[in-house]
């Protein structure tokens, strides 16, 4: 790993660099080769995601198979998540990475032979789902941590930020591209490409060299799997910082990050579109994110302050109840652009935050609680919230829950900040 320089601070504690700190942070061969890897990867991770919400669209015109299938992706992480939390603190983060990205490229290429020999259903695409969200979930707390082993620390702002524009790059590259073959092949196309895709990630992760700490890998090792985990949590919940933190964060991804996973409903109910539409919108909120990503990793330092969070996150709450309330597509796309840039300046923060907060040893179990929230929070909502749809249609579920996020934000901003 390149040395970390003496940063210079201002009072606030933000560090400053005299030069871009994105060109900084590009500079370290490590982070470098990482973000080539999984920017190529992640593109595939999205068509894969647009074309599996699209095919249980086709296969049961039903939002609550939607809600199911994308419940079976992204719940694993709770079972997964602070396990792979525990053994990324004992092993390396590393190792685990590259494990868990070579299983998840088997159940994609699983999953494209079965959907191009059309013997594909909604069970079989529910359990291939649910076990590639497992790798992933499991793999999630790993990658998280590997980050602070890859760059110095005063660039760590700058390089979470710029994981969330080749992020949101990828959403909105891999949606497009994944409509495109939608329309001309259908989705085994866009599966295949997916299970290639992790290839390069791979080559990677294999050429990258860092050494963990020693304490990450003595602190639990006398201890149970389960006391571990539970050690991490109480950590995490009873932190000043991180507790408020991954309570906003849960907040945000079971009330408002839904939508995301809903919009194959949208294209078709509320727009009456196809996968052309979908990619639009899709490919909407990935740009918005990736503008606001490029403006936050471009900063000499990063607004760490509460204040910040909550403001991006009632943004965010806004713009999806806005959005979950028209029928008019354009302006559906400018909401959708506004909430995606929202929801990666609320994300980038608080995870930059509390990485920045977190003791070294503790690093992999609380990202893997971040992680957990990240992935398994849209998974419940998108659950209830396909689940209401097919009894009250899809704007209402989604409008409710970005309106309670909006006012339980509201109320816990005014306990923890205002009082």
């Amino acid at each position: 790993m390149t040395p970390a320089r003496s940063p210079t601070t201002h009072p606030a504690g933000c560090y400053l660099t005299t030069r871009s700190p994105l060109l900084e942070t590009l500079r370290q061969p490590n982070y470098r080769r990482y973000m080539m890897g999984n920017s190529v990867s992640l593109i595939g991770t999205w068509m894969q995601r647009v074309a599996v919400g699209w095919l249980a669209w086709e296969l049961t015109r039903s939002g609550t198979w939607l809600g199911i299938v994308v419940f079976a992706d992204l719940f694993p992480t709770v079972i997964f998540g602070p396990i792979g939390g525990v053994v990324a603190d004992r092993v390396s983060p590393l190792m685990i990475s590259r494990v868990t990205q070579a299983a998840a490229m088997v159940m994609a290429a699983i999953l494209w032979a079965m959907t191009a020999a059309d013997v594909i259903n909604i069970y079989i695409l529910t359990v291939l789902v649910f076990a590639q969200g497992a790798a992933l979930g499991f793999g999630q707390p790993a990658r998280l941590a590997l980050v602070y082993q890859l760059v110095s620390r005063e660039h760590l702002s700058s390089a979470v930020a710029f994981n969330s524009v080749y992020f949101n790059l990828a959403r909105f590259v891999g949606p497009m591209l994944a409509g495109a073959a939608l329309v001309w092949n259908g989705a085994a196309t866009a599966f295949g490409l997916n299970a290639l895709s992790y290839i390069a990630f791979i080559i990677a992760l294999l050429r990258i060299d860092v050494s963990s700490p020693p304490s990450s890998k003595r602190s639990t090792d006398k201890q149970s799997m389960w006391s571990a985990v539970s050690e991490g949590a109480r950590y995490s919940l009873h932190h000043a910082r991180i507790g408020p933190l991954l309570i906003l964060a849960t907040l945000l991804a079971v009330a408002v990050r839904p939508y995301a996973e809903l919009l194959p409903g949208f294209a078709d109910r509320v727009f009456g579109g196809g996968a052309a539409e979908l990619a639009m919108m899709s490919s909407a909120v990935g740009l918005g994110a990736m503008i606001a990503g490029l403006r936050i990793a471009n900063r000499a330092g990063s607004d760490l302050k509460l204040e910040s969070v909550f403001a991006s996150a009632g943004i965010a709450s806004v713009a999806v109840l806005a959005f979950a309330l028209t029928d008019y597509l354009p302006l559906a796309l400018l909401l959708l652009m506004v909430a995606g840039g929202a929801m990666v300046t609320t994300g980038v923060t608080v995870q930059t935050s509390m990485q920045l907060a977190v003791d070294t040893e503790f690093r992999a179990r609380v990202m893997s609680l971040y992680g957990l929230m990240q992935r398994s929070g849209p998974a419940l909502g998108a659950l209830f919230m396909g689940v209401a749809a097919d009894w009250f249609g899809l704007a209402w579920p989604v409008a409710a829950g970005a309106g309670v996020a909006l006012a339980l934000g509201a109320y816990y901003w005014h306990r923890l900040i205002a009082r």
